[in-house]
């Protein structure tokens, strides 16, 4: 993916991208440095700490039982990255915890094939898995 287009990705971001971001950015998160929508070989990646070699992606409905979203977390493993995915939904109500558990990625060293849609504390986040299975209330 071009540069032209994780620049238009950059200055279209969703509200859960913009509230993490907020977080992630200027060195704010434990001297962290972040950038935001970035190419990565053929993928442009929500969030990335380079320096640890962390991904996070936040994701709606639409990315449940992605195909392509296993075929990309294969290439940013193989390529060394630890890919955290995180739900809009998680990322707007359960700030917190989102952050909770980036900082505790960024504080282990990295392992090989550490790729999964990380579960927040006390099973926060059932409202946007439930809404992307297509189950209702």
């Amino acid at each position: 993916m071009s540069l032209t287009q994780a620049k238009k990705l950059r200055s279209n971001m969703t509200d859960a991208e913009r509230r993490l971001w907020y977080r992630l950015r200027a060195h704010r998160f434990d001297g962290h440095k972040f950038k935001r929508q970035i190419p990565v070989g053929p993928y442009v990646v929500d969030f990335a700490c380079l320096g640890r070699k962390v991904v996070i992606e936040v994701d709606g409905g639409q990315h449940a039982d992605s195909r392509s979203d296993i075929a990309r977390d294969t290439y940013l493993r193989d390529q060394g990255f630890q890919v955290l995915r995180f739900w809009n939904n998680d990322v707007l109500k359960n700030t917190e915890a989102v952050l909770e558990v980036i900082l505790s990625t960024l504080a282990t060293p990295p392992l090989p094939a550490r790729c999964a849609r990380h579960p927040l504390p006390q099973g926060r986040g059932e409202e946007e898995r439930a809404a992307a299975s297509g189950a209702t209330e």
